[in-house]
């Protein structure tokens, strides 16, 4: 039997410091969400030691395409978390938990037509992409352990929507740590002791993303009780909300992994050792900057409990906070990344070209997320506040006329590091028009504040949702 509902408020956000909540979600948030990117960026570094370039390459590869699903995932938890939220502003507790048990379910059957769809295709994918002889080998093997586990990871990643829809950034963190934790345990397990090199990888990966489902059901539905299964009346009345948010949403989020795609097609014109430099950078990434895409799943519950409160004025201050810590944090992060360059590609045997490109990553690209954190921030706003198309237009923008004419010229004139310099200055324009453009976008919320952009239904056509009983309706 599930324990007794947590006492004390539902709608913790709508009190207290602004920034306060920024910081203390950001950084439970980043702790968890870290220890993932630290995983993989090890899993990685095992697959160096390994000494075959080509193992390297494959994951670059796959984890581009991987990269796309968990997108579509992370798209679909920031509806899940945003209705969630502002359920528990409105103090409808009910209403939260039965948007938390639609949630799953159009979590689930989206990730798991997914993973079908694209399942016959892998290795067509793949060699868009680039990958080529051995690697391309590889990397659909890998892909063909892992990609049957999108749907469990994409319905871990849900339950820490909800979680942090209730303001539980504490069990949130558990989450994504105790999958990390599994997963830094049996990497080298599995790579070297059993001896299975990339297919070990691989089956980390996946148990790791079982131990995460286990982890969040347990915080979402036997800690807070904010998962109700729903019937059919109820699915229906969730629907139209959740994909309101979710699509936008979700088409925001896979703008990233459609830009990464090109500047992959572009380096991989330069051999492996490009790509292994590239696949390098894409795992300091996160390690280094989690924080700052844990800022952009942090806002997103804050602003919903106060939209949901119609406390209007705490908008602006919660993204004043977020840009403040972005930007100390980017600098100082930067400012690291620029010292310990070339010890860090020294770590990941990174040679020749490979070492090229993180160096350069470190010493200058590195800077453009004090603008990729600006639209990260930008766009939790304009998806919990009403305005998800917002935050497609700029993601979509920086992604496509922000990655591909500078990437295209960079690597024209200037090769793979051209390739990654264009990659870093396409988020400048994008950044500053997203941070003013939602800026607008709270002036006016303040001023018309009784624009609701989910509205509960009439009386007359009520749904579950509003009034927490089920629909009469066939």
């Amino acid at each position: 039997m599930a324990d007794p509902a947590p006492s004390g408020p539902a709608a913790r956000f709508t009190t207290g410091s602004t920034l306060r909540h920024v910081v203390v979600m950001t950084a439970t948030g980043s702790i968890g969400l870290v220890s993932i990117f630290v995983v993989d960026a090890l899993n990685l570094f095992y697959i160096s030691l390994l000494g075959v370039q080509e193992l390297a390459a494959a994951v670059g590869f796959a984890a581009t395409l991987l990269f796309f699903t968990i997108s579509v995932a992370i798209g679909l938890t920031i509806a899940c978390g945003a209705l969630v939220a502002r359920a528990l502003g409105r103090g409808s507790r009910e209403d939260a938990a039965e948007m938390g048990g639609a949630a799953l379910v159009f979590m689930g059957a989206a990730t798991g037509l997914l993973t079908v769809v694209s399942w016959p295709f892998l290795g067509d994918l793949l060699h868009l992409l680039g990958a080529r002889g051995e690697t391309l080998t590889l990397s659909t093997r890998f892909l063909q352990i892992v990609l049957p586990s999108t749907p469990i990871v994409a319905l871990g990643m849900c339950t820490t929507g909800i979680l942090r829809g209730v303001g539980d950034a504490r069990r949130a963190m558990y989450v994504t740590l105790g999958s990390g934790l599994v997963a830094a345990i049996l990497d080298p397990l599995l790579i070297f002791g059993l001896g299975l090199g990339l297919d070990g990888a691989a089956f980390s990966t996946v148990m790791s993303r079982i131990v995460m489902l286990a982890i969040g059901i347990h915080g979402a539905h036997r800690v807070h009780r904010l998962v109700r299964l729903p019937d059919r009346a109820r699915l229906a009345a969730a629907f139209r909300p959740f994909f309101t948010i979710g699509l936008p949403a979700v088409l925001t989020q896979i703008a990233t992994p459609v830009g990464n795609a090109f500047v992959t097609g572009q380096i991989a014109s330069f051999g492996d050792g490009a790509v292994a430099g590239w696949a390098i950078i894409g795992r300091l990434v996160p390690v280094a900057f989690g924080v700052i895409f844990s800022l952009s799943g942090a806002v997103g519950p804050i602003l919903g409990q106060n939209f949901g409160a119609r406390l209007f004025d705490r908008l602006s201050a919660t993204m004043r906070d977020s840009l403040i810590v972005t930007v100390v944090y980017v600098l100082v992060v930067w400012a690291l990344l620029a010292v310990f360059a070339h010890p860090l590609a020294s770590l990941f045997g990174a040679d020749a070209e490979a070492r090229d490109l993180v160096v350069f990553f470190c010493h200058f690209a590195a800077g453009s997320f004090l603008f990729n954190g600006a639209i990260f921030v930008s766009s939790a706003a304009f998806n919990n506040l009403g305005y998800p198309t917002c935050s497609t237009v700029f993601n979509w923008g920086r992604s496509t006329l922000g990655v591909i004419p500078f990437v295209w010229a960079g690597a024209q004139f200037y090769g793979a590091t051209g390739a990654i310099a264009g990659w870093a200055l396409g988020a400048v324009v994008f950044g500053i028009l997203s941070v003013v453009v939602c800026f607008r976008m709270l002036r006016r919320i303040e001023t018309n504040g009784s624009r609701d952009p989910y509205p509960t239904p009439p009386p007359a056509a009520q749904s579950p949702f509003s009034t927490g009983k089920v629909s009469t309706l066939p």
